[in-house]
C-alpha cells in the first residue's frame, strides 16, 4: 500500500493483551513456572485510511500494564509527525525516543521504558514497511549500507566497532545479497524448537513432544533445566533417548544458578552432550558468563533474551563470554538496536540465534535473521532461530516453519495481531478472561 505525501500519524491506541498459557504450563521454566504469555501492544493510526503501524513488547502476565503505561508516555512523540519525515530518519527517531530527557531517567536504556520504546519503534517500522508494500526484512535488505549504518546509535560502541568499520562490513556483503536472498527463498532459515521441553511437562509428554519434533524435521531441540538435578538427569536421559545421539540438544536454565552452581550443575549434565547452555546465570553478569564459558567448554554458553541493550551485548562479546547472541526483538529497543547488535556480532564473528520463546517473537525475529544473513553476517553457520508452536494463529501472517526451517514472510509490514485476537484476549475485560471468572 503506497503512502501518499502528507500522511501523518494522528493518534494511537494501546492494548494489554494476555493469553492464559499458564493453564497448560506452556512456557514454564525454572524461574517462571506459570507464565501467561502477553504483550503490551500499540497501534499507530494515520490520516491515510487503512494504514496503521503495529508494535508490541513481550511480557508474561502481571506487569504488562506497566509497559502499556510507558507506551502511553512515549507514543505522543510521534503523533502529528509526517510519516515520510520519520521514514527518512529512523536513526534520529530512535535517538529521540531513547534520549527523552525525562523518561531516560527511568532506565537509562533498560527495563519497562526501554521495552515500551521497542513497541513504539517497531510500530513505526511496521508502518514504514506497509507504506512501501514490503515485508520488513525486504525493506531492510534493500537499504544502502550508508542508511543501515545511520540507523545505529554508535555512542558507547566505538571501542568495539566504529561506523566506518560497520560500513565496510556491509559494503563487503552488498554485491552478494541477491544470491543469499534467493537461497533463503528456496530453503528457508534453520530453526530449533523449544516446544518439546517446557519444565512443567510430565515425562510422557516430554517423550512424545521430542518425537513429534523429530517428525516435524527439527535437528535441534531445547529443554528447560534447573528445577532439581535429579529431575534434569531423568528428563535429559528421556530426551536423548528419544532424539538419538546425533541431534543437537540445547539446555536453558533461565538464570536460575549462581556462577559456581552453574559450573557444578553443568558438570553433571555434560554427559548428555548439550549443544549449549542458555542463561546459566544473571544476564547482567558478564564476567560470570565468561567464567562459566571457560569452565564448561566445549559446551557453549549463550544468552540474550534478558540482555537489555547493545552495551551489554558489546561487553559479552568483548569478554568472550558467549558463543551466540540471543537477541530479543523487543527487549532491545526495536529494530535499530537489534541492527547494532547484529553489526557487533558480525565484527566479533559470533552467530546470532534470536530468542523467540514468546507470543509474536517468532513472527518478529524471522525478519531480523533474514536481514542478518542477507546483508550483515552472510553466514548460516551455527545459526538457528528458536521456534515455539503456539499462539501463531492470532497474527495476520502467522510464521511458517516447515521441515525445521522458517519460511520468509511475504505480507507487507513487520508483525501484527488480528483485531479478533486483540478483542478476545484484552485484559482484564476480554472474553477469554471474563469467561474464566
Amino acid at each position: 500500500m503506497p503512502t501518499v505525501p502528507g500522511v501523518e500519524i494522528t493518534g494511537f491506541d494501546t492494548v494489554d493483551v494476555r493469553f492464559p498459557t499458564s493453564r497448560y504450563l506452556d512456557g514454564s521454566d525454572a524461574m517462571n513456572p506459570d507464565p501467561d504469555y502477553s504483550a503490551a501492544y500499540v497501534i499507530l493510526r494515520t490520516s491515510e485510511p487503512g494504514l496503521e503501524g503495529h508494535g508490541f513488547c513481550f511480557t508474561i502476565g502481571r506487569g504488562t500494564e506497566l509497559c502499556v503505561q510507558a507506551i502511553g508516555a512515549l507514543a505522543p512523540a510521534v503523533v502529528g509527525a509526517k510519516t515520510e519525515e520519520l521514514f527518512a530518519d529512523m536513526g534520529g527517531l530512535w535517538r529521540r525516543l531513547v534520549g527523552d530527557s525525562q523518561l531516560r531517567w527511568l532506565g537509562p536504556e533498560k527495563g519497562v521504558v526501554h521495552m515500551a520504546t521497542a513497541a513504539v519503534v517497531n510500530a513505526v517500522w511496521d508502518l514504514y514497511a506497509k507504506a512501501r508494500g514490503k515485508p520488513l526484512w525486504k525493506l531492510l535488505v534493500e537499504l544502502p549500507p550508508e542508511e543501515i549504518v545511520d540507523l545505529v546509535d554508535f555512542r558507547y560502541l566505538t571501542d568495539a566497532i566504529t561506523p566506518d568499520e560497520a560500513l565496510a562490513l556491509l559494503r563487503e556483503r552488498a554485491a552478494t545479497r541477491p544470491e543469499r536472498e534467493a537461497l533463503l527463498a528456496a530453503e528457508g532459515y534453520p530453526a530449533y524448537t523449544t516446544s518439546a521441553g517446557w519444565l512443567g511437562y510430565d515425562d510422557e509428554k516430554l517423550r512424545r513432544r521430542c518425537r513429534e519434533a523429530i517428525d516435524a524435521g527439527f535437528s535441534h531441540l531445547k529443554l528447560k533445566v534447573g528445577g532439581t538435578l535429579e529431575d534434569d538427569l531423568r528428563r535429559l536421559a528421556i530426551a536423548r533417548e528419544a532424539i538419538g545421539p546425533d541431534r543437537g540438544l540445547m539446555l536453558d536454565a533461565n538464570q536460575v544458578w549462581g556462577v559456581p552452581e552453574a559450573i557444578s550443575w553443568m558438570g553433571e549434565l555434560a554427559r548428555f552432550r548439550p549443544w549449549w547452555i542458555e542463561e546459566p546465570t544473571s544476564p547482567d553478569d558478564v564476567l560470570g558468563h565468561a567464567a562459566i564459558a571457560r569452565a564448561i567448554a566445549p559446551v557453549r554458553v549463550v544468552t540474550g533474551e534478558h540482555v537489555q541493550n547493545r552495551v551489554m551485548f558489546k561487553q559479552l562479546l568483548q569478554a568472550g563470554a558467549v558463543a551466540a547472541c540471543q537477541v530479543d526483538a523487543c527487549r532491545l529497543a526495536g529494530v535499530n538496536e537489534v541492527v547494532a547488535v547484529l553489526l557487533l556480532a558480525a565484527k566479533f564473528g559470533v552467530p546470532v540465534c534470536p530468542h523467540a520463546g514468546g507470543v509474536g517473537l517468532c513472527e518478529l525475529v524471522v525478519h531480523l535473521s533474514a536481514f542478518d544473513f542477507v546483508a550483515v553476517s552472510g553466514s548460516l553457520d551455527e545459526r538457528m532461530i528458536e521456534y515455539v508452536d503456539h499462539l501463531h494463529e492470532h497474527f495476520t501472517e502467522p510464521v511458517l516453519v516447515t521441515a525445521g526451517r522458517y519460511r520468509l514472510p511475504r505480507a507487507p509490514g513487520y508483525a501484527a495481531m488480528t483485531a479478533a485476537a486483540l478483542a478476545q484476549y484484552r485484559f482484564p475485560d476480554g472474553p477469554a478472561w471474563t469467561a474464566s471468572r
